[in-house]
């Protein structure tokens, strides 16, 4: 039997600007630099940004364009789910597909350097509801 893991620890993250990505993050994600990591940030180490609570870090690493075949999916309850649907929309210019997985509900979205991401709730009837309520 496997020993066991307390939780995801980061996610590296390639970039092909860190500087840019960082205000991309903040900006659309609410993931800002986080100051204890600061002596990582080199041409070869991560620049790492977390959420206000420290259960979110995510390592970018600067790095030449490549296609990601990863899916970063970060999950919420059903009032953050419906907050991020308005949220992201704004940030990003458009408004998000909201996908109905039977279990869950989830928007996908990508970085401006194309990696994937995944906002996701298994509070499943509560967003139905407020769905269903908003015609959409």
């Amino acid at each position: 039997m496997a020993p066991n893991l307390e939780g995801l620890d980061h996610v590296h993250i390639y970039v092909v600007d860190r500087s840019a990505s960082e205000a991309w993050y903040a900006r659309v994600m609410g993931l800002h630099r986080v100051p204890a990591f600061d002596r990582w940030v080199s041409e070869r180490g991560p620049l790492t940004v977390g959420n206000p609570s420290g259960t979110v870090h995510l390592a970018l690493f600067e790095r030449p364009a490549e296609k990601c075949h990863s899916v970063v999916a970060l999950r919420t309850t059903a009032s953050e789910f419906l907050a991020w649907r308005t949220h992201l929309s704004v940030a990003l210019g458009h408004s998000l597909e909201v996908v109905d997985h039977d279990l869950s509900w989830s928007l996908y979205f990508t970085d401006p350097d194309g990696n994937p991401f995944e906002i996701t709730s298994y509070e499943y009837k509560q967003i139905a509801g407020a769905l269903a309520e908003t015609g959409a």
